[in-house]
C-alpha cells in the first residue's frame, strides 16, 4: 500500500464514522471532482478553448460538491444557483485582473526545472492562469454558499411566516459569521503551502519590493485575494436568492391555497 492510497483509506474511514452516509458520498463526490479536474487538464491539453471548458467543467464541479450527499434539495439548489452566479460575476473579474497582473506562465524558480524543456505548447498561459484560478475559487465559494444556504432553510423550517426581505437580512448575518473563518481557512492554505517558497525568499535576502514584483508569489496571492472575493460577493447573492426564492414559493403556495376552494365549490 503505498503512502497515497493509505492516507486515502484514513480519510474515508474518518468521513464515515463522522458522517455516516453523508461523509462517504462526500468522499464519493471528491473522487468525481478529482476526475473532473484531470478532464479538464486533459480538454485544454487537446487545445479546445480553455475559458468555455473552464466554465462547464465549474458549473459541473459545483454541482457534484453541492448536491452529491446532501439531502435537502431546496438548500442545495438554493446554493447551486448562487455559486454559479457568482462564478460567473468573479470570471468577469478574474479575465482582466490575470491580463493586468501579467503573472501567467513560469517564474524564475522554475528555472532549473525547465531547462532544455520546450515552451511552445500552443496554448495561451494566460488562459490557462485564468481557468487555474477560476477552478482554485470553486471550493471556497460552494463552502459558502452551502453554509449559508444550509442556515436560511433552518430559519424558514421555524418561521414559515417569514418574509423574503427578512430571510435576506438574516442570510447576511449568517454570512458575517463564516467569513472570517473562511478568511483565515484560505490564507493559512497559501500560507501553508507555499511555506517552502517563503523559506527560499527569507535565505536569499528578498526584500518586499523584490517579493511583491515575484511572478510565483503574486500569482498564488491573486488567487487568494480572488477568492477572497468570491466568499464576499457569495454571502448577499446566496441571500437575495434564498429570498427570493422563498417568496416565489409563498405565492406559489398561497395561489395553490386559492385555487383549491374553487374547485370544491365547483364540485
Amino acid at each position: 500500500m503505498t503512502t497515497f492510497s493509505g492516507l486515502a483509506l484514513i480519510l474515508l474511514l474518518a468521513m464515515w464514522l463522522v458522517g455516516g452516509k453523508q461523509g462517504f458520498l462526500a468522499f464519493i463526490s471528491l473522487g468525481f471532482n478529482f476526475a473532473l479536474l484531470f478532464m479538464t487538464i486533459v480538454l485544454i491539453q487537446f487545445h479546445l478553448p480553455p475559458l468555455p471548458v473552464t466554465l462547464v467543467m465549474g458549473v459541473i464541479i459545483l454541482a457534484v460538491t453541492i448536491f452529491f450527499g446532501n439531502e435537502d434539495d431546496y438548500s442545495t439548489t438554493t446554493a447551486f444557483y448562487a455559486a454559479v452566479v457568482v462564478m460567473v460575476l468573479l470570471m468577469l473579474l478574474i479575465i482582466p485582473v490575470e491580463h493586468w497582473a501579467s503573472v501567467a506562465g513560469f517564474g524564475e524558480e522554475d528555472s532549473d526545472d525547465l531547462e532544455g524543456m520546450s515552451l511552445l505548447i500552443g496554448i495561451s498561459f494566460v488562459k490557462v492562469s485564468i481557468a487555474t484560478v477560476i477552478l482554485s475559487t470553486l471550493g471556497a465559494i460552494a463552502e459558502a454558499a452551502m453554509a449559508i444556504s444550509s442556515g436560511l432553510s433552518e430559519i424558514e423550517e421555524q418561521q414559515p411566516s417569514i418574509t423574503g426581505k427578512r430571510l435576506f437580512n438574516d442570510g447576511i448575518n449568517v454570512g458575517k459569521q463564516i467569513i472570517g473563518t473562511t478568511f483565515n481557512t484560505l490564507f493559512f492554505g497559501f500560507f501553508g503551502g507555499f511555506l517552502a517558497l517563503f523559506i527560499w525568499f527569507a535565505g536569499l535576502h528578498y526584500s518586499w519590493g523584490m517579493m511583491l514584483n515575484d511572478k510565483v508569489f503574486v500569482a498564488q496571492l491573486t488567487t487568494v485575494l480572488l477568492s477572497f472575493v468570491g466568499v464576499l460577493a457569495t454571502v448577499p447573492i446566496t441571500a437575495a436568492v434564498a429570498g427570493w426564492r422563498w417568496d416565489h414559493r409563498s405565492v406559489e403556495v398561497k395561489r395553490t391555497l386559492s385555487v383549491q376552494p374553487n374547485q370544491e365549490k365547483e364540485k
